[in-house]
């Protein structure tokens, strides 16, 4: 028999569920903060003692250094070194050592190292060997301070050193430079804190740190002193890991438990002066107050908690019997209601929301009386419906046939015209698979319906000569609402076709497939042949009666006294009309040459501002005349061009005079230029209206006109575009229409820069 708890008890359970989780995760994080806080503390004052010690440990010598600078500069004492009266510096050896009695040694030395007198012992007349920092004061002219291992003979051998077992001892020396006032150095004052002879580091340390800390030094691995006299806590030699990260000059830091109570330690390497590694400073501090603390700490958190707990359990239990008590009335009379006693209510008396709830109750109890009652009567209204929906079935379906009959004949209507298109038309679905190949594109591509379609583009491209537009088909099923429709030419066995290319979109405006059109252009393409050579031709058969018959004009204009107004009017028409001409045949046998091949071009670097000043100079006349500036925005810095000047002039003649031609009245035509990579970017920028997207098809065309919005006739040939086009591209770059920021119009071409120049 399996238990079930009742709702008093589970309304307790939660209760407490809900008070220990919260009581559980502050406990938690009040531990660890404060384990967190003392490790922190403990941290902090490690390092601190250790700074301070550091300090006390170079005090001496500091001290030291600032005491012999005064007699270091002494006429007496530089006088007394020249001749060499030990005597003299003797006494004051004495003197200074009384100033200074925790010093262990006091030395005078000439310019050569040699030993004029000194305290602390005999030795020899040697400097302690310590060169190098003879040769540093000498060099800098300044006190030097460092720690140095001198060996025993040379530092003392009357007073007996407490050695480190390697016959040397660890010496905080002092080197003081003794310098004329003409800067001659004469020698050094040598002063030295022999820190084997003091094993006690000074009573400062010790009152500072007391017995829960110890500062200790080492001379390499082998302790030589320490704060606590006779309760040393580090060992005598230092452990492998600790001297080995010591000797690399990394300072040491880590936990240890030395004598039964656990430590903090923090080891500083101690270094001479050339870098190497002599000794160490070390600071130890004991966590046993630490450790006092935190359970003092943790002895109120746990009281804390359990109070807590023992209220809580009392609050959850109070609760849950006054909760529990009307959900037990409201189960027994859901229980009768389950059974079909409609008409049970409940009452209950207490707070508002269960009186709420008893309330909620009895309607929701009479609302299920009065449903059960309806849903009865609409059961048999819903026979009826049945019987309708049946009938609506019915007339659906008949419905259904007959548009599927109607979308027949549409399809195959739609398939006789694609039948008898004379335009190719080839389909695929959103996998790129063929899925319609009408007859005019059988014919073109001599291949059967059979072979292509329902197979992948990809996979006969060779057999249909699709392989050019397979990569932009795979672009177009990428993205195909930020691909734009595109127009291809291609040559399939020896014909030339145009294709165009648009994708198809379904019901969701997801990409379904895309669509091309294929026209044979072969035909088109020759007769566009023959009429450019014929026009060539013609061109040329016109281009020289017409000089002569300017010729004539201009002479009869110039000669022709007798001349009315209205004759030489008429005659200057026939000028104008002349010259129109013969431009048009100069465009048309330009572009002739430039398809030809023939036309020669001669490359050599020019500057691009002094060609666009010279274009806008030519035109200033014709700009005047409408009341437009033309604004060369060229920088002389740029790089120059290589190109054909007289080419290069006549495309930016052609932009200019499009520009002032269709710019209105008082406005400004601009010329920029920038530099992109290796190529120099020129743009012509006008203020007119901006060009119809319909229409910037046409603008590199032969003999294409584009519709202007203002609907009138500016003149031209429709070469000049076309003219352009063909030069810049023969320049190895490229010219293409950027419509203006909100109106206005620019033409962009791009020359190569003289990289010979550049180098």
């Amino acid at each position: 028999m399996r238990l079930r708890p009742s709702i008093r008890t589970k309304l307790l359970f939660s209760f407490l569920l809900i008070l220990f989780i919260p009581y559980a995760i502050l406990l938690y994080s009040t531990i660890r903060n404060v384990n967190a806080s003392l490790e922190k503390e403990i941290d902090k004052e490690l390092e601190m003692n250790l700074r301070y010690a550091l300090d006390q440990y170079w005090v001496r010598a500091n001290q030291s250094r600032i005491a012999l600078m005064q007699p270091a500069g002494s006429p007496f004492v530089q006088q007394a070194v020249i001749h060499r009266d030990e005597t003299f510096l003797g006494d004051a050896l004495q003197r200074w050592e009384q100033n200074l009695p925790f010093l262990d040694f006091l030395i005078i030395s000439d310019s050569n190292r040699e030993v004029l007198t000194r305290t602390g012992g005999t030795g020899t007349r040697e400097c302690l060997r310590l060169y190098h920092l003879f040769d540093e004061a000498k060099r800098t002219g300044k006190p030097v301070i460092s720690a140095e291992l001198v060996s025993n003979s040379l530092l003392s051998p009357e007073k007996p050193i407490i050695s480190a077992g390697t016959g040397e001892s660890m010496v905080v020396v002092a080197v003081v430079p003794i310098i004329t006032k003409e800067r001659k150095f004469l020698g050094c004052i040598i002063a030295g804190d022999i820190i084997n002879r003091d094993p006690h580091v000074p009573f400062r340390v010790r009152q500072i740190f007391g017995k829960e800390g110890e500062v200790t030094i080492t001379q390499r691995g082998t302790r030589i002193a320490s704060s606590l006299a006779d309760e040393r806590t580090i060992p005598a030699t230092l452990p492998k890991e600790v001297l080995s990260s010591l000797e690399r000059g990394v300072p040491y830091r880590g936990e240890a438990r030395i004598g039964g109570r656990a430590f903090k330690t923090a080891f500083e390497p101690i270094k001479n002066f050339k870098g190497e590694f002599v000794g160490s400073l070390a600071v130890v501090l004991s966590k046993e107050n630490f450790k006092n603390i935190q359970v003092d700490s943790l002895k109120n958190i746990e009281i804390s908690a359990i109070v807590g707990i023992l209220l809580s359990f009392c609050m959850a239990y109070v609760a849950s019997r006054r909760l529990a008590d009307p959900l037990r009335k409201l189960r027994h009379a859901s229980e009768q209601i389950e059974q079909g006693h409609l008409t049970q209510h409940v009452k209950i008396s207490g707070s508002e929301e269960y009186e709420m709830l008893a309330s909620a109750f009895n309607k929701m109890a009479d609302t299920l009386e009065e449903r059960d009652a309806t849903i009865m009567k609409k059961a048999l209204d819903l026979e009826d419906v049945n019987l309708r929906l049946h009938e609506l079935n019915e007339e659906l379906e008949k419905r259904v046939e007959e548009r599927t009959a109607e979308l027949l004949v549409q399809k195959g209507r739609l398939e006789a015209i694609l039948s008898s298109m004379a335009e190719a038309v080839v389909v695929t679905d959103r996998e790129n698979r063929i899925i319609l190949f009408n007859p005019a594109a059988r014919k073109i591509f001599d291949t059967l319906s059979t072979q292509v379609e329902g197979s992948h583009i990809e996979q006969i491209c060779e057999v249909g000569g699709f392989c050019r537009l397979v990569e932009y088909l795979r672009e177009l099923r990428k993205d195909a609402e930020t691909t734009l429709p595109r127009a291809e030419e291609m040559e399939v066995r020896g014909k030339k076709l145009k294709v165009n290319i648009s994708p198809l979109f379904d019901e969701q405006q997801d990409f379904a497939g895309a669509v091309m059109s294929i026209r044979d252009v072969t035909a088109e393409e020759e007769i566009d042949r023959m009429k450019t050579e014929f026009i060539s031709t013609v061109s040329h058969e016109l281009k020289t009666p017409l000089t002569s018959i300017k010729g004539a004009l201009q002479l009869i204009m110039q000669r022709g006294e007798s001349l009315n107004d209205t004759e030489r009017e008429l005659l200057r028409i026939c000028e104008r009309n002349t010259d129109r001409l013969i431009r048009l045949i100069s465009d048309i046998l330009d572009i002739s040459k430039i398809e030809a091949g023939r036309m020669e071009f001669s490359f050599k670097p020019h500057s691009m501002f002094e060609m666009v000043a010279y274009s806008a100079e030519e035109l200033g006349a014709f700009a005047a005349s409408r009341r437009i500036s033309i604004h060369n925005e060229i920088s002389k810095d740029l790089p120059p061009v290589r190109a054909d000047h007289d080419r290069i002039i006549q495309v930016i003649n052609n932009l200019l005079a499009n520009a002032v031609k269709f710019s209105p009245e008082g406005e400004t035509v601009t010329i920029s230029a920038e530099r992109e990579g290796s190529m120099i970017a020129v743009a012509v920028a006008d203020r007119g209206k901006t060009i119809q997207p319909a229409e910037r098809d046409k603008l590199f065309r032969k003999f294409e006109k584009i519709s202007r919005a203002d609907h009138l006739d500016r003149g031209g040939t429709g070469l000049g575009l076309a003219i352009s086009r063909e030069i810049v591209e023969r320049h190895q770059g490229r010219i293409h229409y950027r419509a203006g920021n909100g109106q206005g119009n620019a033409f962009v071409f791009t020359l190569p820069a003289n990289e010979e120049e550049k180098s």
